[in-house]
């Protein structure tokens, strides 16, 4: 039996040169850096803030609405989810 005892070493290349790592890589990568983008926009332009006076502002809508003579729109947009025991007699 001959055996041969002069084979090459063989040496693997080191991990960043295989293609595959960086395709799993690049996943994580760009999601962390859409992270820091988004926490950077949502840094740079807060949102504005709502208006505490919503609820008048809708009242003197509907005062504008009244006037106008829209009266039943406003009772049937009012009343439209309002079960019938407590919606108001007809007049």
């Amino acid at each position: 039996m001959t055996t041969l005892t002069n084979k090459p070493d063989l040496v693997a290349p080191p991990w960043w040169k295989f293609g595959y790592v960086w395709l799993i890589l690049a996943g994580p990568a760009i999601v962390i850096v859409a992270g820091f983008y988004t926490l950077w926009l949502a840094i740079k332009t807060p949102d504005p803030v709502v208006s505490n006076d919503y609820y008048r502002q809708g009242i003197e809508i509907n005062k504008t609405l009244v006037e106008k003579s829209l009266l039943p729109a406003v009772n049937g947009r009012n009343h439209a989810v309002t079960p019938p025991v407590d919606q108001p007699a007809p007049r």
